[in-house]
């Protein structure tokens, strides 16, 4: 049997811990997308609702000590990690 790859997964592979990332909430007020960014701290898969999917966990940079659990196909990237590059400099 093929083992499948778990649902968000292929997504995941294009993120890395301390990326810069994107996402969307709606706002009741302004009856809008809000665009929310963060930094990845973590991504996992987890079993949701009797389904192992991709989870990221995000520092957002507008709030000081919250951190949230996102889908990760929920995520965009903005700007890649660098702290190869940072330390070689």
């Amino acid at each position: 049997m093929n083992e499948k790859e778990q649902f968000g997964e292929i997504a995941a592979q294009e993120f890395n811990v301390g990326d810069i990332v994107q996402w969307t909430t709606w706002n009741k007020s302004s009856e809008k997308w809000d665009i929310n960014y963060g930094v990845l701290m973590k991504m996992e898969n987890v079993i949701r609702s009797n389904r192992m999917v991709s989870i990221a966990t995000v520092k957002p940079l507008n709030e000081q000590f919250e951190e949230k659990e996102l889908f990760t196909l929920s995520l965009k990237l903005v700007k890649p990690h660098s702290f190869d590059s940072e330390m070689n400099s």
